[in-house]
C-alpha cells in the first residue's frame, strides 16, 4: 500500500513509518524543510514538500495514495498560547483529506487524545472507545472522521494518551515534566495526586497505527494506550527519584509556575481502556510501561 503520512518527522511518526516500511509498505511522508525531508528519508520514506496550510497539496497527495495517516498537529501554535489555530488548521486538513478519499473505501487514520474525555467530563471510571464527546479541542475533527465512513472512507482515530514515551519522545509530556522538574527542583503534583493519566510506549503506538491502516473497520475509535492510568503522584515520584528532587503537592493556582503549559491538564483524572481496540485489532502492547521505561534513565542522559 502507498501511505501519505503527515508529521512524517515527528516523535510518533518516527515508529509509524519503520513499522510500515517493515510490512511492506510504501510512504510518502509531508516534510516542511530540508531538515525534515531528511529526516523523513533516514525513517525510509518519500519526502513530499508541503505544510498542513497547503490544503490542495495535501487533496492531491491523498488522492494518490492508497491510505492516510495524519500525525501532524501544530504544536508550536499550542505552545505559543495559539490553541484554536492549531485546531482549526487540524480540522481543514482533516476535511481537505475526506474530500480527496471520499467514495474510495481507503483508509483515513488521524489522532486525537484520550485527555479529551476527561475534559468532556467523562472522569471516575476508564474511558472506552464508545465515550465520545460533541465538542471541544481536537473533537470536531475526530467527529468528522469517524463521520466519513457514511462517505466511502474506511476511517479511524486513534486517541492517544497524554504521554507516549520511548527513546525517541524528545518533546512529550515526559520530556516537559522531566525539564520543569529539573528547572524547579521539585516534582509536583496537583492536589492528593490520585488522578491518573495513561501511558503507552511509541513502539506500540507504531504497530497500532498500522493495523488500523491494514484494518479498522470504517468509523472506529480506537485507543492508543498501554498503562491505563498512572497515578500522577507516582509519575513525579518516579521523575523525582531519577533527578534527586523532590516531590510537592501544588495548588491548581500554583501549577502555572511549576508545570508551564501543562497546567491546564495537571488535575485532569483520565483512567483509559483499550479493551476494545486490542479485540478489533489484535493489538497487543508489548514494550516496557511508562515507570518501567523512565526508570531507564534514557530521558535523563
Amino acid at each position: 500500500m502507498r501511505v501519505f503520512v503527515t508529521g512524517a518527522s515527528g516523535h510518533i511518526a518516527s515508529a509509524v513509518i519503520p513499522e510500515l516500511v517493515a510490512h511492506g509498505h510504501q510512504v510518502v511522508g509531508l516534510a516542511r524543510s530540508d531538515a525534515s525531508a531528511g529526516a523523513v528519508a533516514k525513517l525510509g520514506a518519500e519526502p513530499r514538500t508541503g505544510d498542513l496550510d497547503d490544503l490542495d497539496g495535501l487533496r492531491a497527495a491523498a488522492g494518490e495514495a492508497d491510505g492516510v495517516i495524519h500525525l501532524a498537529f501544530k504544536h508550536d501554535a499550542m505552545f505559543a498560547g495559539n490553541p484554536q489555530d492549531a485546531v482549526q488548521a487540524d480540522l481543514d486538513a482533516t476535511k481537505a483529506f475526506g474530500e480527496a478519499l471520499a467514495g474510495t473505501d481507503k483508509p483515513l487514520v488521524t489522532t486525537s487524545g484520550t485527555l479529551m474525555l476527561a475534559m468532556a467530563g467523562i472522569t471516575g471510571r476508564p474511558g472506552t472507545e464508545d465515550d465520545q464527546s460533541e465538542g471541544g479541542p481536537r473533537v470536531e475533527a475526530a467527529n468528522y472522521t469517524t463521520g466519513l465512513a457514511q462517505q466511502g472512507v474506511r476511517s479511524s482515530v486513534i486517541r492517544l494518551a497524554p504521554m507516549v514515551h520511548s527513546d525517541l519522545d524528545h518533546h512529550g509530556f515526559t520530556s516537559a515534566l522531566i525539564g520543569f522538574a529539573r528547572d524547579n527542583g521539585i516534582a509536583a503534583y496537583t492536589g492528593d495526586g490520585t488522578n491518573r493519566w495513561p501511558a503507552a510506549n511509541t513502539y506500540d503506538i507504531g504497530v497500532l497505527y498500522r493495523l488500523a491502516l491494514e484494518k479498522a473497520p470504517a468509523g472506529s475509535t480506537l485507543h492508543g494506550v498501554g498503562d491505563t492510568g498512572i497515578p500522577r503522584r507516582v509519575i513525579a515520584e518516579t521523575i523525582a527519584g531519577k533527578l534527586g528532587v523532590e516531590t510537592k503537592s501544588i495548588s491548581d493556582d500554583e501549577a502555572p509556575q511549576f508545570l508551564g503549559f501543562l497546567a491546564g491538564f495537571a488535575g485532569l483524572d483520565n483512567p483509559t481502556s483499550n479493551d476494545k481496540t486490542r479485540e478489533l485489532l489484535g493489538w497487543e502492547p508489548t514494550h516496557p510501561g511508562w515507570v518501567e521505561d523512565v526508570q531507564t534513565g534514557h530521558y535523563f542522559a
